[in-house]
């Protein structure tokens, strides 16, 4: 593509925008009916993404931009930032495994869209785009599951978006693409054993069980039988013969964990959210293109420090050991790692009851973290005030990363998507001159 065409001006658009919507959990049934359309897509330096989405918005200066300097009631408990593996990058001192691996990951300080509401913001930072009136965009994972899964001739039997453990809920993820791009959500805690995943894994059902459920099934099926080389029952009886690979043969194994060794299971963290990262690592490596892990705990209204001093290791352990497994068994050049929420936290902590302590939604500025699939390691985008309350530098828009993550998916940024009525549409709001944005530019400088 020419790179040319994400040079704009800073004053002006520089930069594409892409967009992605999701929706609530596809079902396995419909999973193995949808799955058959394929378009060949060019090779790109990223073949998979793991999106870690820190559902509620992670205080910037509790995470990834710490601001010593500003006193106690910006920092609160958190004064003592520590220094990273990579020299002058300081993060906080509640994740000190991610501090040795700085070189593996850039932090983008500059992310900004001014926006303090979960919905609109989570669909910016979801989608890539602004929110335009009758228009509902696809989420990134939507996108992706599009152009790198069904229209690049994917034929993995696991749905090639994958939401642990559940979709997001604050808008449809799959937009304007329909429910074949809805991720499939799979239930369950992968901290337990079995991982009861929907539609694969059943608590107390064995896979003899199974059998010979499918077994009576097939007896009772006269009707099938009797139409037998009827084209649609055909392409039925296919539909269901890969529904029983996934559940008893080889696929299975992908959602099985307790294959892994006890001592990576412990060094991610027997949590829901570490052992999700694991299964995360388990389903790009077997093929999937995109897998949102959906961690929720972040809004921190109340008690803000009581939370994160929870919240924060269990992120340090899970997220530090992810990058390190992917990379151990070289797939971090091929995986892009995505970690933040849909905006940062106030700055100014609320120490008045009822809050005792709690930070607010806060748009103007917050921080990601990203890594592998083409992204460099060891460096920051963008620069806040010293109080964290705006970006003075570098800032870096929701259509900046988006648009960024398509590039090294090998997805221009500045195509279009179709719609039901048979047209088609821009899922990126820097490619629709109708659609005014501000923009930082592609995130060229890591890349």
């Amino acid at each position: 593509m020419d790179s040319s065409l994400f040079q704009y001006p800073v004053s002006r658009r520089r930069v594409l925008q892409l967009g992605m919507f999701s929706a609530a959990g596809l079902m396995l049934s419909d999973w193995f009916t949808l799955k058959a359309s394929a378009a060949v897509n060019p090779l790109a330096k990223a073949k998979s993404v793991i999106q870690v989405w820190l559902w509620g918005g992670p205080c910037h200066l509790d995470t990834f931009d710490p601001k010593p300097d500003a006193g106690y009631d910006y920092c609160g408990k958190f004064d003592k930032p520590i220094e990273t593996n990579v020299k002058g990058i300081r993060i906080c001192q509640m994740l000190p495994r991610l501090g040795q691996m700085a070189d593996k990951y850039s932090l983008l300080r500059g992310m900004t869209h001014g926006n303090n509401a979960h919905e609109v913001a989570s669909y910016m930072v979801m989608t890539g785009t602004k929110p335009v009136d009758g228009v509902v965009n696809p989420s990134v994972g939507a996108v992706v599951s599009f152009k790198k899964g069904y229209g690049a001739g994917y034929n993995g039997l696991v749905p090639p978006y994958v939401a642990l453990t559940k979709p997001q809920g604050r808008f449809s993820e799959a937009g304007f693409l329909g429910s074949k791009y809805q991720p499939f959500s799979t239930g369950g805690d992968p901290a337990k054993i079995p991982f009861a995943v929907e539609g694969v894994v059943a608590e107390g059902i064995t896979d003899a069980r199974q059998q010979s459920r499918r077994t009576l099934l097939g007896n009772l099926d006269t009707f099938a039988r009797s139409m037998e080389g009827n084209p649609l029952i055909s392409q039925m009886d296919k539909n269901k013969q890969d529904a029983y690979s996934l559940i008893l043969g080889e696929a299975k194994k992908t959602f099985d964990l307790s294959k892994e060794s006890e001592e990576l299971k412990t060094a991610y963290g027997k949590t829901t959210f570490g052992q999700s990262c694991l299964q995360a690592r388990k389903l790009v490596e077997a093929g999937v293109p995109f897998v949102t892990i959906n961690a929720p705990g972040w809004d921190t209204h109340k008690k803000h420090f009581e939370v994160m001093a929870q919240k924060l290791p269990e992120l340090d352990r899970g997220l530090s050991t992810l990058l390190q497994d992917l990379s151990d068994r070289g797939l971090l050049d091929s995986t892009i790692v995505w970690c933040g929420g849909e905006f940062g936290r106030t700055p100014k902590i609320d120490w008045d009851a009822p809050w005792s302590g709690g930070r607010g939604h806060y748009g103007k500025a917050f921080s990601h973290l990203v890594a592998g699939g083409g992204f460099k390691g060891g460096q920051v985008v963008g620069v806040t005030s010293s109080r964290g309350e705006e970006v003075i530098k570098r800032p870096v828009y929701p259509w900046d990363l988006a648009a960024s993550i398509y590039e090294l998916m090998g997805i221009d940024p500045n195509g279009t998507l179709p719609t039901p009525d048979g047209k088609t549409a821009f899922f990126n709001s820097l490619a629709d001159s109708k659609v005014k944005v501000e923009s930082g530019g592609l995130l060229r400088e890591i890349m």
